[in-house]
Formats: structure tokens, sequence, C-alpha cells
């Protein structure tokens, strides 16, 4: 079974097609390192299909965020996506002045979506919940304020396990 045969398995029982432009993006997405922009996944595409245009890329995005197949995260202000893993849900965290984005066990919030539905009666969507804030490193970097140095910065966009 490959890494994002369960996509594929619900693309299907959706009764959507699978085309090979799908099949491209999909694989892109999946053989790509954490979270991609549309502009990497757009690029990673036309290496392999040369006539691929980024409007196919963005519907494609969509469809596979509507099926809930993908993640989207924004990360700075540009959006970024990953596989789902549909045995485990998780979150994001991201820092504001980086961007670094770091994995949030949903155990975390579900004391949250506990309280809320219990004083509000009110069942929140946590499955595309981001946290922003600012990471330790950016905290030493700079003065604690999120306003960190340029070269704080550059220690790039990770996606670190939980």
């Amino acid at each position: 079974m490959t890494r994002h045969q369960h996509i594929l398995d619900a693309v299907k029982a959706q009764g959507l097609r699978l085309t090979p432009q799908r099949l491209i993006i999909l694989s892109a997405i999946a053989d790509g390192e954490g979270h991609m922009n549309v502009d990497e996944v757009f690029r990673r595409s036309k290496e392999v299909y040369p006539y691929m245009d980024i409007a196919t890329v963005y519907r494609t995005l969509h469809l596979l965020k509507k099926l809930r197949l993908v993640t989207e995260v924004g990360m700075g202000d540009r959006l970024h996506y990953e596989l789902t893993d549909p045995t485990a849900r998780h979150n994001h965290m991201v820092c504001q002045a980086c961007g670094k984005a770091f994995n949030l066990s949903p155990s975390y919030l579900d004391e949250f979506r506990t309280r809320l539905a219990t004083e509000f009666g009110f069942e929140p969507d946590l499955d595309n919940f981001t946290v922003t804030g600012v990471c330790s490193e950016c905290q030493k970097a700079g003065d604690g304020d999120g306003q960190a140095t340029a070269e704080a910065g550059s220690h790039g966009h990770e996606h670190q396990g939980e």
C-alpha cells in the first residue's frame, strides 16, 4: 500500500475520477517534506507533467481539503498543505516570527472541545485548528515579543513530530 493509498481510496469512494493530474499533484504532496505551498506543489507537479497549470493545482488542493484528505495551514502570508493521516488527527502551532510549524497533539485540545460543548453547547471544528505564537528559538533570538532578528528566521520551516 502506498503512502497515500487512503487518499486514492477516499477519492474513488466519493465517485470522483482519479485523473493523471490529480495523481501527479497527490504524489507531489506525498513525496514532499512537511508542508508545501501551492508554488512548491505546482513546481513539483510540472516537473512530472510539463502541461500542468496552476489552476488545476488550486482546484485539486481545494478538492482534497474539502474531502479532508489534506490539511491547510497558514504559515506567514501563505497557505501550506500536507496529507492527513486518517489514523491520527493533529493540529499545528506556527511561529509568527520564523514561520516554523510544529505538530500539536489533539490531546491538548480535547479539554478545550469538552469545555466549549459543556459551557456553550458549541461543537468546535478543531480538525483544522492552528495556534500562532512565537517559538522558543525566536524568543531567545529576539526580545520575547515576537520581534526576532532576521538571523532567527533563518532556521527554516520545519515540521517537527509530536
